[in-house]
């Protein structure tokens, strides 16, 4: 008998936007929570335009970016604002056990769709809402993606080289930080409502769960008054630390050397003179030195691939690792071990791959149900199945526009 997931019984209303929200959903849907996405053909999700499209032809449904944080989901398309919105939102409250949004403070709320309203309808109901800077404070409706909460974080200040500006974060850090507190939250708002009966609210700042990210640096700063900076890829407390070119085109490793005894070991595998230079002798002459230090471990691992390098260096446990690919996470051993990419059939990408949760359960193991959905793709069923609509009904709610088709992809508004 199939095993059932921990949470195959949990039912949530995601109305999320972006990428920080829906990857709290996608956790859930994980462990077999049904999950709803409600969107409108009138106001398109951002990443549902944003590269890398299958054959690099753009289409609202062809974003394998948006794929990626919505597999497991049913999709349903909804337009809040139209009068006749109202009865569905209802309706998709009072069935749901987790709301989840993603919008710019005070948005859901001119739908009717704040949590004061919601817990009128279902009592029970856990409502997280996740935002740049939070439901409170003097930015609360500034509205924004993660590269900007990044910045205000503080980590463009310290990404880059010591004589350029800062850069912005790869991904944008916030937007996966962020969906872990999330994630967390709620279940530990359901586990509270197990015991007492009643729902929750959770507010997520996306910058105050990317601070967590610099608690070194700010422990620093509070401590000892630095202000951490650009350093490249070196480290204040390790030398060598860097990235290191190998043989092959655009190849490269990454070595980190974390203790005089590691120091020792590379010197005995490198077996050059310049290793035994009195400049090198000690962490802090090498760090004055670390200029001529990265020229000359450069040209030692430009005589090996990056396999090779990695594991001459790992056979003698120094910290080192293949910078690796796209390309080359596909064909990882240790990912197709563990069986980490899983293929479904989208809708138009066609066969996609799709992340496993980084973790695994022994008794509850986590599973793929579907691949992320088409704009409005399971209207029939959500509409009809969940929510209990007769097809008159269903007919009567296309007519006024409250279900939004691809007829009205030619009429998208802003949305906040």
């Amino acid at each position: 008998m199939t095993q059932k997931g921990v949470l195959e019984d949990l039912k949530v209303v995601d109305f999320g936007w972006v990428a920080a929200d829906p990857q709290v959903t996608r956790q859930l849907s994980y462990h077999g929570a049904t999950v709803i996405r409600v969107e409108c053909h009138r106001a398109l999700d951002t990443l549902r335009v944003c590269p890398p499209y299958r054959d690099q032809k753009p289409h609202v449904n062809g974003s394998g970016f948006f794929a990626a944080y919505n597999v497991n989901k049913y999709g349903m398309s909804l337009d809040l604002t139209k009068p006749d919105a109202g009865d569905v939102t209802h309706r998709l409250v009072a069935w749901a056990d987790v709301l989840t949004e993603g919008m710019t403070p005070g948005v859901l709320g001119d739908y009717g769709l704040d949590y004061e309203s919601c817990r009128k309808i279902n009592p029970g109901l856990i409502y997280l809402s996740t935002s740049t800077f939070g439901q409170k404070g003097p930015f609360k409706s500034a509205a924004g993606y993660g590269m900007y909460a990044a910045g205000y974080a503080g980590f463009s200040h310290i990404l880059g080289w010591p004589d350029r500006g800062p850069l912005y974060t790869y991904n944008y850090l916030t937007d996966f930080f962020a969906p872990q507190f999330g994630a967390v939250a709620v279940l530990g708002a359901l586990r509270r409502r197990r015991r007492t009966g009643t729902g929750a609210y959770i507010d997520l700042s996306q910058v105050e769960s990317g601070l967590y990210g610099l608690g070194v640096s700010l422990l620093d700063y509070r401590v000892n008054g630095r202000i951490a900076g650009r350093i490249g890829n070196r480290d204040p407390y390790m030398a060598p630390h860097g990235v290191y070119p190998c043989r092959g085109k655009d190849r490269y490793v990454a070595i980190a050397v974390t203790s005089e005894e590691e120091w020792e070991t590379l010197k005995d595998i490198i077996a050059a003179p310049w290793c035994q230079e009195k400049r090198f002798s000690t962490l802090h002459l090498r760090k004055k030195n670390e200029d001529e230090l990265d020229r000359h471990l450069a040209a030692w691992s430009g005589q090996y691939t990056a396999e090779q390098a990695m594991q001459i260096l790992a056979d003698a446990c120094i910290p080192a690792s293949v910078v690796e690919t796209g390309e080359d996470l596909f064909q990882d051993p240790q990912l197709q071990a563990r069986g980490h990419f899983q293929y479904l059939r989208h809708g138009e990408i066609g066969e996609h791959a799709y992340h496993s949760p980084a973790y695994r359960m022994s008794r509850t193991p986590h599973g793929f149900r579907k691949a992320s959905p088409c704009l409005g793709e399971d209207n029939e069923y959500v509409y009809r199945e969940i929510l209990g609509y007769s097809d008159e009904e269903i007919g009567d709610l296309l007519v006024k526009g409250v279900i939004t088709t691809d007829a009205d992809l030619g009429v998208i508004r802003q949305v906040r």
